[in-house]
């Protein structure tokens, strides 16, 4: 991490001999971080070809059709519905609200989906069952955008 300019600095006063076993979180999502930040910076905007090597690289690594690719999906998709909603640390505007559930219903019909190729009717219920309350605070959120421009009036009973 040091090589790449990734390194997370630690208070000096509170780990003095440098990151421990139990940073590995942090240490790993900084890493995350730089991977992200760098592949941004060497994209062209909207260039397919740069978005299809990317992709093959990816796949390479992970393989086209696994377990373990689907968990990175899902962990992604659930990681972005998290960042999104801590965008603004003020307010937690109505369309960034609704993305970021947007995202968290992705993660988990996509889990449904992954329980249900492996024969687990609870986990489908499950994933289905957090999915349907998100999609609930979806359209909601999307409610109070409306309500925001002037093109729906407020609820009553809200």
């Amino acid at each position: 991490m040091v090589a790449l300019g990734a390194e997370p600095l630690f208070e000096p006063d509170v780990r003095p001999e440098g990151p421990r076993d139990e940073d590995r979180r942090r240490l790993l999502g900084a890493l995350l971080a730089k991977v992200e930040l760098e592949t941004t910076a060497a994209m062209r905007p909207a260039n397919e070809q740069d978005e299809g090597e990317l992709l093959q690289g990816w796949i390479e690594q992970v393989g086209p059709d696994s377990v373990l690719s689907a968990n990175v999906l899902i962990n992604r998709l659930q990681r972005t519905g998290a960042q999104l909603l801590g965008l603004d640390e003020d307010e937690t505007l109505p369309g960034q609200a609704a993305s970021s559930m947007a995202m968290a219903v992705a993660g988990d019909v996509f889990g449904a989906h992954l329980c249900f190729r492996e024969g687990d009717v609870d986990g489908v219920r499950l994933a289905l069952g957090r999915a349907e309350a998100s999609m609930i605070e979806v359209q909601q959120s999307m409610h109070d955008l409306r309500v925001a421009i002037g093109d729906a009036q407020e609820e009553p009973d809200r």
